[in-house]
């Protein structure tokens, strides 16, 4: 398992456009995809489930990836959250 961890520089944080391109990307891999805030852990399967976590500017996440193909999976959340959400990791 792989776990990185991300600080949310985005002002806006997750809304549902990032959300569904994030749900998107995750569909590519064989792997299992988590999101943690704080105490709360969610599998990555619904965009409901990622807003419900209310990401804001400056939240700490952590992304866990688990399965054959987590390497591969892992560089390409790197991307998406050093690109799309402006973040630190």
């Amino acid at each position: 398992m792989i776990s990185k961890d991300y600080i949310i520089l985005s002002p806006q944080g997750i809304h549902a456009r990032p959300a569904s391109a994030l749900l998107k990307l995750t569909k590519t891999f064989k792997s299992s995809f988590s999101l943690k805030k704080e105490e709360k852990l969610i599998p990555l399967k619904s965009m409901l489930n990622i807003l419900a976590l209310g990401i804001k500017f400056g939240d700490t996440i952590s992304v866990m990836i688990e399965g054959d193909d987590e390497e591969d999976a892992a560089l390409a959340i790197d991307s998406f959250f050093m690109s799309y959400l402006k973040t630190s990791g």
